[in-house]
């Protein structure tokens, strides 16, 4: 049940601040900077990404929250903050595209009968499809109680594991925007229907997390209009919307927003979306958390969006994997090594 994360960093450009407190103190704009101490070219805040925060598709697995994956988890910590960054852990729970194989092995899914597999469990019993044919199990009431929890425990161990803040991985079609979609969540109960019914269990798994962790220390990703993993959604812009409204009063500590197509167009023309309209309902009700936008970003792209206020915050990962100095090189101006996406997965000299 172990599937290894890729590596994602986050860095910023216009608020390097050299005076600016590597430790965490509750606010991300705190540890983005360059840390001080060290040589000033590696990023503020370093996380393995698609860390998975329940037992089916998972890292943080609540059935080995006290085995093998602690010292894995805390040996990560340990050598991000050697480094000098803060260190942070994405939590999501890939619903019905879980009881997979690694992308180096196929992405399908783990055959009938393979002991390593399990029952994927999603809103509604939809297929994934394409190669993750297998039709999982719509959620019992039970189910959505037990999620909540698990995601719960997962930040309290990575926590105690030694990560600082995380991410609520909710976006790219996973378990918890396949509620959001009318495509995938055909419920007729309380967590279907309805876009106050279809954002419900985020809204309380955010809640529930903030209340046992601290809300500064917890940002959230969402990809309103990306079709990644079969998600689609007719009408986003209202959801999210009201989603970012419920979520506003938290205190959250920053709000990661996936421009159009995850990995691939900025911009959609059979779903356009108006980013800068979300970023106004999240702060009309509140909302005070940095704005982190992704998808895309050039350095030129980077500057002007933060220089115009439309953003705190830009996040790069597949330019970071292919380029581990990038803060320097985004610092200088200097051209980037292309990604690579057969040399993502699985480690190696290369």
């Amino acid at each position: 049940r172990v599937k290894p994360g890729m590596a994602v960093y986050f860095t910023t450009l216009g608020s390097h601040e050299e005076a600016a407190p590597r430790r965490w103190t509750g606010r991300v704009r705190q540890v983005l900077p360059a840390p001080p101490g060290g040589d000033g070219k590696g990023s503020g805040m370093a996380a393995p990404a698609a860390t998975k925060a329940v037992a089916y598709t998972v890292l943080f697995d609540v059935d080995n929250s006290d085995g093998e994956l602690m010292p894995q988890m805390t040996a990560q910590a340990r050598f991000i903050t050697a480094q000098g960054a803060v260190p942070g852990i994405q939590i999501g729970h890939a619903g019905r595209k879980a009881s997979a194989n690694n992308p180096w092995e196929g992405d399908d899914h783990i055959a009938e009968g393979d002991a390593r597999g399990w029952q994927p469990i999603a809103p509604s019993a939809i297929a994934f499809g394409g190669g993750l044919p297998r039709v999982p199990r719509a959620m019992t009431l039970e189910d959505i109680a037990r999620v909540q929890g698990d995601f719960v425990a997962a930040a309290r161990r990575a926590l105690a594991a030694g990560f600082e803040w995380l991410e609520l991985h909710f976006a790219h079609g996973y378990l918890a925007q396949s509620f959001f979609s009318p495509h995938s969540n055909q419920r007729d109960d309380a967590w279907g229907g309805s876009i106050e019914n279809r954002v419900r269990l985020v809204c309380e798994v955010v809640q529930a997390v903030t209340a046992a962790i601290g809300a500064g220390r917890v940002g959230l990703r969402i990809s309103p209009v990306s079709p990644a993993n079969g998600i689609h959604d007719s009408a986003p812009q209202p959801l999210f919307e009201h989603l970012l409204r419920c979520l506003a009063p938290l205190g959250l500590a920053y709000i990661h927003v996936i421009e159009g197509a995850t990995g691939g167009p900025r911009s959609l023309p059979e779903q356009p979306f108006d980013y800068a309209a979300l970023k106004a309902a999240y702060r009309s009700a509140g909302g005070q958390g940095l704005w982190m936008v992704n998808n895309g970003y050039t350095r030129e792209m980077a500057l002007e969006a933060v220089a115009s206020g439309y953003a705190d915050m830009v996040a790069w990962g597949k330019d970071f994997i292919a380029n581990p100095d990038l803060v320097e090189r985004l610092r200088r101006d200097a051209p980037l090594n292309p990604g690579r996406r057969e040399l993502y997965y699985g480690g190696g000299a290369e």
